[in-house]
């Protein structure tokens, strides 16, 4: 057999051809990942679960601890938009399920939005129907006088828990109605000034049975976080100073009952003021209208 002359030129030929021949004949074969072979795109919306731990009323934005949304998100605490929930209803430590959209300037907005009640909510709704009922059975003019035992009502404090004031029973007990965006001087800023001064003018007494008790009429507002931050900068010492919120059906009926007036306005309230004294049997003993009075009218009873 002859052989074929090896050139330099022929070489490159071979050499061209046999990558010609491999290219013609190879199966390529992709690689293989999760992505390729379960093609995923990450749906506008994801329900979500979680633990409210703060809110931002003027933003309408929820602060959620919320579990991990598998294949999306690890379980972390990050801010929710929440246009469209009644923030009345929402308050720090409650659970909620909702459906989580696309984020919209970097924060995710919640709908269809479900509180799951916890044991303090449902102790506060069934208060709340309870007290309606006994102030539909009193009839047109529900007040109490002065010897009448005040409703039993069970309302959020500051801290976000529910206290029956069934606590309060075996103590006197100084009560009054505020709301904490209140901007005249003389009325909620001074009722609330009195209050302070007469929990210290009973400190120096050495009096230990006596509480006192705040009540917001304005609970689209004044949620316990408002609450707590509103006595913190007034550097109140809450250990028996409470300041209470709760279900709007509740407040008016209290409203009622105390003999109180609060007709909500554009952010501000037409109302009057009262304070009150109730005994340790959980009558009333004592009422002041206005904001003009001092310790003395509530200690001379003690």
């Amino acid at each position: 057999m002859s052989r074929l002359p090896r050139s330099p030129s022929l070489r490159l030929s071979l050499f061209a051809a046999a990558l010609f021949a491999a290219a013609c004949t190879r199966t390529d074969t992709p690689v293989t990942t999760t992505a390729a072979s379960h093609p995923t795109t990450n749906p506008t919306t994801h329900p979500i679960r979680g633990e409210i731990v703060g809110l931002d009323l003027p933003r309408q934005v929820l602060l959620i601890h919320h579990e991990e949304i598998p294949g999306y998100m690890p379980s972390m605490t990050m801010e929710f938009s929440v246009a469209g929930l009644d923030l009345a209803t929402v308050r720090e430590g409650q659970h909620l399920t909702a459906t989580m959209g696309a984020p919209v300037d970097g924060i995710f907005p919640l709908t269809a939005f479900k509180l799951l009640n916890s044991p303090a909510d449902q102790a506060v709704a069934a208060a709340t129907l309870a007290l309606r009922q006994e102030t539909f059975t009193r009839g047109k003019n529900p007040y109490r006088e002065i010897g009448e035992a005040v409703p039993s009502f069970t309302l959020y404090n500051q801290d976000g828990r529910a206290v029956s004031f069934d606590t309060f029973r075996g103590k006197r007990v100084v009560l009054n109605f505020i709301f904490t965006r209140c901007p005249v001087a003389t009325m909620c800023p001074a009722s609330t000034a009195k209050m302070m001064s007469l929990q210290a003018a009973a400190k120096t007494r050495g009096l230990a049975d006596l509480e006192l008790v705040s009540i917001s009429f304005d609970s689209a507002y004044d949620t316990p976080p408002v609450l707590k931050k509103y006595a913190a900068e007034r550097g109140i010492d809450t250990t028996h100073f409470s300041f209470l919120t709760g279900p709007e059906k509740a407040i008016r009926d209290l409203l009622a009952q105390f003999g109180v007036i609060a007709e909500p306005g554009e952010n501000i309230f037409k109302h009057s003021l009262a304070t009150l004294l109730i005994g340790a049997d959980g009558k009333i003993l004592h009422r002041v209208d206005g904001s003009t009075w001092m310790p003395d009218d509530f200690l001379k009873f003690f």
